[in-house]
């Protein structure tokens, strides 16, 4: 939201189990991508977005942009969990001006935390046409120790960080890119990681309902290692389909079904919540996207259980990618995974 001269940027997505990095160049004919790739992290590298271990994170990040030969040094990158607040409210109608002079003392009243523990931001989204007097704005609080986290890790790997973003807005930029926003249309965006899920409710062309789970595909995986004693990686491939001996795959699958349906759940009441709050609204399509909307079943489960179309995400729809660098085969295995690092990379210092 800071108004900067143009500059390229990299989008780098810091996940609970992986990081995420993608280079996108602009041209006449759209976004192309030159570099993109995933590191991974080792387990509880990072906690519901806490940084618990900077130096695995850091360490990730330098191989992603030494292998990828990266030289574009401004990076956006985006945060969520419970140390991000986003509150959409109504106050009385002011200048942008005005509002900037008066938001912490708005902010005050919606935010759980100490508001000098926090760093603030806010759009303007309209006017309540239903009241003259009064206008919506979108207010975004994040503790201030969380972005001094993320500044030192990118510093570290030798990178300047530019803009800090919200998961589930920077899922929101990939969407507009690929698949546009129909101003008739209420469409759901769910991006499901490893420990936390975003949501996000897109109407009239904005975010209308934003939401972060506690919850992810970690507990499948945690669940297989239990069960069946095998390590993390192992775990990791059988959720997403690798071949497994006969005698567990009963196992596995009853796993999967278990937590599918409580990741489905908490899909449902959000989705819900929306419903009641917006009575006029019915959400026409969901999109999937993170390394969760692989796992085998879920996109018809959750299909079934909410009763609209349900479809996993391509952010690579509208972007450009050569298949003499990169394996079709790949793109189409990760693309889903890199849904919030192409929503950073499109953002533009402008």
């Amino acid at each position: 939201m800071a108004l900067l001269k143009k500059k390229d940027t990299i989008g780098i997505d810091i996940g609970s189990s992986s990081i995420k990095l993608i280079e996108l160049k602009s041209s006449k004919k759209g976004y192309q991508a030159v570099n993109f790739g995933i590191a991974p992290l080792p387990p509880e590298a990072i906690v519901d977005g806490a940084l618990m271990d900077s130096v695995a994170v850091v360490d990730a990040i330098s191989e992603l942009v030494e292998m990828h030969k990266i030289r574009t040094k401004d990076v956006v990158t985006s945060v969520s969990g419970h140390s991000v607040i986003v509150k959409k409210i109504e106050i009385p109608v002011m200048t942008e001006e005005e509002l900037a002079d008066s938001i912490t003392f708005e902010a005050e009243r919606y935010i759980p935390f100490d508001i000098n523990d926090v760093n603030i931001d806010f759009e303007i989204l309209r006017q309540n046409p239903e009241e003259t007097s009064q206008m919506e704005v979108l207010l975004v609080a994040v503790k201030k120790d969380m972005i001094d986290d993320y500044i030192s890790v990118i510093n570290e790997a030798g990178l300047n960080l530019v803009v800090v973003d919200v998961d589930a807005f920077a899922l929101q930029n990939m969407f507009e890119l690929n698949y546009g926003l129909g101003e008739d249309e209420v469409i759901a965006l769910c991006n499901i990681g490893a420990n936390v899920m975003n949501i996000n409710i897109l109407k009239d062309g904005t975010s209308a309902f934003v939401r972060d789970v506690a919850m992810g595909g970690n507990v499948i995986t945690e669940e297989i290692q239990k069960r069946l004693g095998v390590d993390y990686d192992e775990a990791e491939a059988m959720k997403v389909g690798a071949k497994v001996d006969k005698e567990n795959e009963p196992t596995i699958k009853n796993i999967i079904e278990t937590v599918s349906q409580s990741i489905v759940s908490e899909i449902s009441k959000s989705l819900d919540f929306f419903s009641a709050t917006f009575t006029e609204s019915t959400i026409n399509r969901l999109y999937l996207s993170g390394g969760c909307a692989k796992v085998t079943g879920l996109r018809a489960l959750l299909e079934n259980k909410i009763g609209v179309p349900v479809e996993i995400i391509n952010p690579f729809r509208n972007i450009g990618v050569s298949p003499k660098f990169y394996d079709p085969d790949y793109v189409e295995e990760i693309a889903p995974i890199m849904a919030v690092a192409v929503g950073l990379a499109i953002r533009r210092l402008e």
